[in-house]
């Protein structure tokens, strides 16, 4: 029995979409007609996932699972399998739970190569856009070694601390981002509109005006005349600089300079480095081979240069050189994280020293950021109360002049 997406109408002529499971697509259609419903379409999940991934698929259908529904899914049903319930009323239980289509057409559709009599991994093989590498190769380790619910329990942790680092990232960089677009947004307003109309006053006046409100005026001037044009090209230029960074060359010269840079530098190399000794400790953690674990570890590294250094180590590794030296000679993994693993290593402990080490950039990481976005908002207060305070004085400026002569 297959899961099958299908498109029908009802009595009243209401287009209807879910997912229902059937032998063939024939019984999905007697199915449908007997809950009154007429077909339209009737496609099997698994067909339809091939399609995405060779790009033939509408719109709607290469929407992704996002990384909440990730570790939701994953900690329902490692739970569910903690409990002891068998794995294909698991996944029926963890789709008939979900809200969401997608979710549900994916989860019965790795029901079906389940219950054909496939491993969970292989199930999960048919959905690559949805469950990384990371996960699969950690699920096939956890049937392989009989203890499945807990590297479940693993993987939700995983997936649950990976998506609360991505909020609050988002949630911290949320605050700078609206405070910059309000203020760029009052200053724009006091340039174009504000401050040629008090300068009409002083014009009519055929006075002389002070140099800074001089400069004020030009600059007034040239974003009346001049801003849409220089907004256009200003984004035709970062439209520009993002294709030329997409080229592999171009895109590893710009994350290597990035690395060198005082704050980017230790941000990157701390979120790149806690990324990936946590994915190397759940690998390992699950019986993974320790170099298709490297390997798999290295995919999640975003900066090229350091995924080029994994990749690099992994090599030495295959040699029979210890990790540790391995990566210590590209100079890019942080001092603290090679000793850690080294001392992993010789202790016969490396998982434990793995997840320290993940434990300890994670850390450093959050608090890096929470002292970064603390003092941005000051910042960026202070910095455009004093253009605005520069606007105003410079507007005022006449003023004073005016006073001083009456008197």
């Amino acid at each position: 029995m297959g899961a099958f997406e299908y498109t029908a109408l009802d009595s009243s002529g209401k287009q209807r979409k879910g997912v229902i499971e059937g032998d063939t697509a024939r019984h999905v259609r007697t199915l449908l007609r007997e809950k009154a419903l007429l077909p339209v379409s009737v496609a099997e999940i698994a067909a339809q996932e091939s399609k995405r991934r060779e790009g033939l698929g509408s719109f709607s259908l290469l929407q992704r699972v996002s990384a909440a529904d990730l570790a939701l899914l994953t900690r329902q049903l490692a739970t569910l399998s903690k409990a002891g319930l068998p794995l294909e009323e698991a996944l029926l239980a963890v789709s008939q739970q979900t809200e969401k289509p997608r979710v549900q057409s994916v989860l019965l559709g790795v029901r079906a190569k389940v219950m054909e009599g496939h491993s969970l991994a292989a199930g999960l093989g048919d959905f690559p856009r949805v469950f990384p590498e990371i996960y699969r190769a950690t699920v096939a380790a956890g049937e392989q070694s009989g203890h499945l619910d807990l590297v479940l329990e693993r993987l939700a942790e995983y997936t649950e601390s990976r998506e609360q680092i991505r909020q609050k990232v988002m949630g911290a960089l949320l605050y700078p981002i609206a405070l910059t677009i309000i203020c760029l947004g009052i200053v724009s307003l006091l340039l174009t509109y504000v401050v040629p109309k008090v300068v009409d006053v002083f014009d009519s006046n055929r006075s002389k005006l002070p140099l800074m409100t001089r400069m004020l005026v030009s600059v007034s001037d040239f974003m009346r005349d001049y801003g849409l044009w220089l907004l256009i090209a200003l984004a035709l230029a970062a439209l520009a600089f993002w294709r030329w960074s997409q080229q592999p060359a171009a895109k590893r010269r710009v994350q290597r300079a990035l690395l060198h840079v005082p704050l980017a530098g230790k941000l990157l190399r701390g979120f790149n480095t806690a990324r990936f000794t946590r994915t190397l400790s759940i690998l390992t953690a699950s019986a993974v081979p320790v170099l298709d674990a490297l390997r798999i570890a290295g995919e999640v590294v975003t900066n090229l240069p350091m995924r080029d250094a994994v990749t690099e180590a992994t090599a030495r590794v295959r040699e029979g050189a210890p990790i540790g030296r391995s990566l210590a000679a590209s100079k890019l993994f942080p001092p603290m994280t090679i000793h850690l693993i080294s001392s992993g290593e010789s202790s016969g402990e490396l998982e434990t020293m793995l997840d320290r080490a993940a434990l300890n950039q994670e850390r450093e990481l959050e608090g890096l950021i929470a002292a970064l976005m603390g003092l941005l908002g000051p910042l960026l207060i202070v910095g455009m109360g004093l253009i605005v305070m520069g606007i105003v004085f410079a507007m005022l400026l006449p003023i004073f002049e005016m006073n001083t002569l009456i008197r």
